[in-house]
């Protein structure tokens, strides 16, 4: 791909949008790591390891070159360079493998991966070396949202276009990036939610008092911000919730679990446990368990854990019966993001949001669906799904 070409493009798009709008709104790669513990976030110590900076040989890799070509020009591969966040968690190594599988030498690319180790400095670094070693595109996978500003404006600079993955990035300008494709992480949160108001209700205990742990994912991180929040408003909703305390689990295992066997011993009267990914869920699971407590599904008896990703291994705590449920957060980005390079190389726009579709699975049969409320007042029905080993064998994570 010429990159001068789709600069080119992507200014004229901006030169029209402002004209309309009146400006513009404020590899070979290395194998992922083996799970840390962590969710689709910025991670723990276990994830965190190393100090090599992203950027460095590492994360260059041995990327293949070759003469068949994904739509580049001149015979030539496209070159992409992904800055992902780590390798915290069984979403977050689905998720690289999205990207690895899809950005292949067979496919037509040359796939420059960096593990960033939960470190947004070593991000920035590995920016940069994209910036020098003049790659077509840069795909950026970001540990939190904000401090981008600078290192995007050095690769708008250079004519780079910038997809943003996962998480959402706060920057002063739009225009630094050119799409972002991921989750609703909010929507996510109202789902889990109403799923709950639905069991209670459906279970004969609407009316009781449900006392809530939130074992938060890393502060700052889109995640943890969307699916906070939509806790925060439920719980607003109801007079009979009460939210507990909530602490940051940082999307692992390990510190799940600390976070965990700290909040049983100073509360004895935990009905549900929202942890906001599954390795927080399998970690707070280990504590309870471990601290003679039972977790189930029977609201007043059991601990109900409720999770965020909807990865194998959490969905096989749903069938379990460990985990009651889990709202899916899709880690396979890879195919939307090259659906992205390739209406860019073909000088067709794109839509500056792509939201992936999700869904929510459950222990029980209870709940055939619920029901969201938009901020327009507007009601969208989704189906929940009762999960069975036929529906784990189907899944592609």
């Amino acid at each position: 791909m010429k990159r001068k070409m789709v600069a080119l493009f992507l200014a004229t798009c901006i030169a029209a949008s402002m004209t309309a709008c009146g400006g513009n709104s404020g590899a070979s790669s290395n194998d992922a790591n083996d799970t840390a513990g962590g969710d689709d976030a910025a991670g723990g110590d276990d994830a965190a390891g190393g100090d090599d900076a992203a950027g460095g040989d590492d994360a260059a890799g041995d990327a293949a070159g070759g003469d068949d070509a994904a739509g580049g020009g001149e015979g030539g591969m496209i070159t992409v360079g992904f800055s992902q966040v780590g390798a915290e968690s069984d979403w977050r190594t689905a998720n690289s493998a999205s990207m690895k599988e899809t950005f292949s030498e067979a496919n037509g690319y040359e796939l420059i991966f960096d593990d960033a180790q939960q470190k947004q400095e070593n991000q920035i670094a590995a920016i940069r070396n994209f910036i020098q070693q003049e790659v077509d595109y840069i795909v950026l996978a970001p540990v939190t949202e904000t401090g981008w500003d600078t290192v995007l404006q050095e690769a708008y600079d250079a004519g780079i276009p910038v997809i943003i993955v996962d998480r959402m990035v706060d920057i002063s300008k739009e225009d630094l990036y050119t799409a972002w494709v991921g989750s609703n992480f909010q929507l996510e949160g109202e789902k889990a939610c109403a799923w709950l108001d639905a069991y209670a209700q459906a279970t004969g205990k609407g009316e009781e008092q449900l006392n809530i742990i939130d074992i938060q994912g890393t502060i700052g991180a889109s995640a943890q911000i969307g699916r906070t929040a939509g806790l925060e408003a439920a719980v607003e909703a109801h007079d009979n919730w009460t939210l507990l305390e909530a602490q940051s689990g940082e999307f692992t295992q390990a510190k799940g679990q600390e976070v965990m066997e700290s909040l049983l011993k100073q509360h004895d009267d935990i009905d549900v446990v929202y942890c906001e990914n599954d390795n927080e869920a399998f970690g707070a699971i280990d504590a309870i368990e471990q601290a003679g407590k039972t977790v189930g599904k029977e609201i007043g008896k059991d601990i109900l854990v409720m999770s965020f990703d909807s990865t194998n291994a959490g969905l096989k705590d749903v069938l379990d019966g460990k985990i009651i449920c889990n709202t899916e957060c899709n880690p396979l980005h890879g195919p939307r993001v090259e659906e992205i390079i390739k209406k860019l190389e073909a000088g067709e726009e794109v839509e500056k949001q792509q939201f992936v579709e999700e869904e929510i699975f459950a222990g029980t049969d209870d709940v055939p669906s619920i029901k969201v409320t938009d901020s327009e007042g507007n009601d969208a029905e989704y189906p929940v799904t009762t999960v069975t080993q036929e529906v784990i064998d189907g899944r592609a994570y």
